[in-house]
């Protein structure tokens, strides 16, 4: 059975893609021929036999390198995608060392044909893989009956998950706990088939493939009991730690000497996605840079001109991981503004505090027009560059606010803070810092590159319609 996370189907995976890669530069022989574009060649001077050798291994052994077939790396498409992306980039700069040092003569335009090609076919099979599956909905496969033990918090959560990902071909049967209020109940729309005791006759009695223990920590003895007695059993046992409560974002399984220790400080973003993020903001940054240099400029002389102070305003936020660092703006107060502050501070109907008003009577006439239009920000593409911000993320936050945070919205720092997010896109400053906080925790979860240009695309949008910037 070629299941997603199985052996075969990453063997075949690296076939299909070995195949495709070989018939990319084919493809791209024949299109260097037919296009009217670079000198006329003959085909011997268009591509040498070895090329094609070294196309394929270059690319399955890149790929292999950064884990493109492991399903614990690419289950989310986002993810799969990004690597994917990430092994074509590089195993194009690796082929064009080979070429460059072996055959100078090879066409460049061949070149980025067979780039371009190659990228949508490895893409294109696996879009419409996950497009089947999808539609399928687990029905293209023989399903995988999954039982949870313990119907708690822990496990109501696993039966949602599951059921979310059904396509994957998972399937939840119900549960066993013993608490009697739940006995014979319904949990998530799934029933509670009996104790816990009766875990191994409900394997046999309803052909159960998998097993997720997701018992409270407080059933620790259980867990190991249960484990050893479904050893014999051809049934795959997993198990699912009470620890989300503990965990400040994501927790992480790592291996020391053979021991598993588990990270209750996991970074959000995995080495790659950090790479990718980084690689995009030095390029987009230092590109939006040059072209605002001579606009920031004229920003300043006016500012210079309509009020007393300085150009530039600094101020210490509060970044990564809770990591202070200085914040450029351009200056849209009057001088000493910070001194006024608590004469502007308000609470909502709840008692949360409202930082931003619409009417604060500091911000002076050139500053209220640089707020509205946001070009008060440009500045914290130096930030950027630094390597201090993102150009998308959560909002840098002041220490003193960061202070009235309650603990579950300190998982905002677990990524690089930005200069736009999905909040500034979804209200900007008409949402309360007790509400964006739901949303900055949504970017979070969901990060990928194509997200970070979605909402520097949204942020365009929403700068020139104005909306909910003050």
């Amino acid at each position: 059975m070629f299941k997603r996370s199985s052996l075969n189907f990453a063997i075949l995976a690296l076939l299909l893609d070995a195949v495709l890669t070989l018939s990319a530069m084919v493809a791209a022989v024949a299109l260097r021929q037919v296009l009217p574009y670079g000198p006329d060649l003959d085909r011997s001077a268009l591509i040498h036999d070895p090329v094609y050798v070294a196309a394929v291994l270059i690319w399955i052994l890149v790929a292999i390198i950064l884990s493109v077939y492991d399903p614990r790396r690419t289950l989310r498409a986002a993810d799969e995608f990004q690597q994917v992306l990430l092994a074509l980039i590089v195993s194009a700069f690796c082929l064009s060392g080979f070429v460059f040092f072996s055959f100078k003569d090879m066409s460049r335009y061949l070149f980025l044909y067979f780039f371009a090609i190659d990228a949508a076919l490895l893409l294109g099979w696996r879009i419409l893989y996950r497009i089947v599956r999808r539609l399928g909905n687990g029905r293209l496969m023989p399903p995988r009956h999954v039982l949870i033990i313990g119907a708690g918090e822990v496990g109501r959560l696993t039966a949602e998950t599951l059921s979310e990902n059904a396509w994957m071909g998972f399937h939840p049967i119900g549960f066993t706990d013993d608490d009697p209020a739940k006995q014979h109940g319904l949990i998530t729309g799934f029933p509670v088939l009996g104790t816990v005791a009766e875990t191994v006759d409900i394997v046999h009695k309803h052909a159960v493939d998998e097993i997720v223990i997701a018992l409270p920590l407080s059933a620790y003895e259980k867990v190991v009991q249960l484990s050893l007695e479904l050893q014999r059993y051809p049934v795959t046992v997993r198990v699912v730690p009470d620890y989300f409560n503990l965990a400040l974002f994501r927790a992480a399984v790592e291996e020391l000497g053979g021991m598993p220790l588990i990270n209750l400080r996991a970074p959000a973003l995995n080495d790659y996605q950090r790479l990718i993020k980084r690689c995009f903001d030095l390029m987009v940054g230092t590109l939006a840079l040059i072209m605002t240099l001579p606009l920031m400029g004229i920003i300043g002389l006016l500012i210079k001109l309509d009020s007393p102070g300085k150009i530039i305003f600094h101020q210490q936020r509060v970044g990564e991981n809770g990591r202070l660092f200085w914040m450029y703006k351009f200056r849209t107060m009057i001088d000493g503004a910070e001194a006024y502050l608590s004469a502007v501070l308000r609470q909502d109907e709840t008692g949360h505090l409202l930082f931003k008003t619409p009417n604060d009577p500091r911000i002076t006439h050139l500053g209220r027009f640089l707020r509205r239009t946001s070009l008060d920000e440009l500045p914290q593409l130096f930030n950027v560059l630094k390597g201090d911000m993102s150009l998308v993320g959560p909002r840098p936050e002041l220490p003193w606010l960061v202070e009235r945070y309650e603990p579950w919205q300190c998982k905002r720092f677990a990524v690089p803070q930005g200069m736009t997010g999905w909040w500034q896109v979804n209200g900007r400053s008409s949402k309360p810092l007790h509400l964006h906080t739901e949303d900055d925790l949504y970017y979070i979860q969901n990060y990928s590159l194509l997200l970070d240009i979605q909402i520097l695309w949204k942020t365009i949008w929403v700068v020139i319609r104005r909306k909910g910037a003050f």
